[in-house]
């Protein structure tokens, strides 16, 4: 069995979502990855993942959420579909031009889109391996967890800049402190989780998606972690905002943001009661 580190809390009784949508069938996994201007790595991805999840013998789809592509990702998703009936394309509407909504949002319109029951998300610039994931869907169901994330600390070590290592360790500080959150990767894209987690995580708001495994464990579910691999990037330039002002000083706000918002959190379970 993997390695594991085990975060559990009291599972709460979930009410119908009326945003959720009725799925066109069952499956057993939903792959999701956002993507903007990553025409270079579509067609491998797609490689990749069938060669990692075609052997377990399970149900499944690939959803590629095009967030405001302005090179052929689209269509090199569509020329997929030829010959993938499992590969899908979402796209993202209203989108700034030249820009996306960003990755909140598009993991936001993946989830609603997405129709199994577990839904693995990764990056789509080929970082993220997803020869991870039969080991992470194993970790799932033996540890009887909700929730597994992905833990590329020992894998990305002595490869990271200095500065970069200082940043992430200020960050996790802070979030322990601010947030009690003892997550040692949340900005690993590669989790697993059941399906009914991501349609409760707020994810309309820029910004959510650095608290996916932290909210996933306040609104009750339990979460572990699991080393995985990391890869330089295949191809492209990173889209996803890089740097000490375009990541770590718009984390900053967003953590304290999302304090506020645990503390303003009620409980909205209810159940109806009948006289007779």
């Amino acid at each position: 069995m993997p390695n594991a580190k085990s975060h559990t809390g009291h599972l709460e009784e979930i009410s119908m979502n009326t945003d959720e949508p009725q799925s066109k069938q069952d499956l057993d996994l939903s792959i999701l990855a956002p993507a903007h201007n990553e025409e270079d790595n579509i067609v491998e991805l797609v490689k990749q993942i069938h060669d990692a999840i075609e052997p377990l013998g399970i149900s499944y789809e690939f959803i590629v959420v095009d967030d405001g592509s302005t090179d052929f990702t689209r269509q090199r998703v569509m020329d997929q579909q030829v010959t993938h009936r499992w590969v899908r394309c979402v796209a993202m509407t209203e989108t700034p031009e030249g820009s996306g909504h960003g990755q909140s949002a598009a993991f936001h319109a993946g989830f609603r889109a997405a129709n199994g029951s577990l839904v693995a998300l990764l990056d789509a610039d080929l970082q993220n391996n997803p020869a991870d994931l039969p080991a992470m869907l194993e970790l799932l169901k033996l540890s009887n967890a909700d929730f597994v994330q992905g833990d590329r600390s020992a894998a990305r070590g002595q490869g990271d800049a200095k500065i970069r290592q200082f940043g992430s360790w200020v960050g996790r500080k802070f979030r322990l402190i601010l947030l009690g959150d003892t997550i040692t990767d949340t900005g690993c894209s590669l989790r697993v989780m059941k399906r009914e987690i991501g349609l409760r995580l707020p994810l309309e708001y820029k910004g959510m998606h650095r608290f996916i495994p932290a909210t996933a464990r306040h609104l009750g579910y339990t979460v572990v972690e699991m080393p995985v691999s990391h890869r330089a990037r295949h191809a492209g330039e990173p889209k996803y905002g890089m740097g000490i002002t375009k990541r770590a000083l718009p984390g900053l706000v967003d953590l304290f943001a999302v304090r506020y918002m645990r503390k303003r959190r009620r409980p909205v379970t209810s159940e109806e009661i009948s006289g007779s």
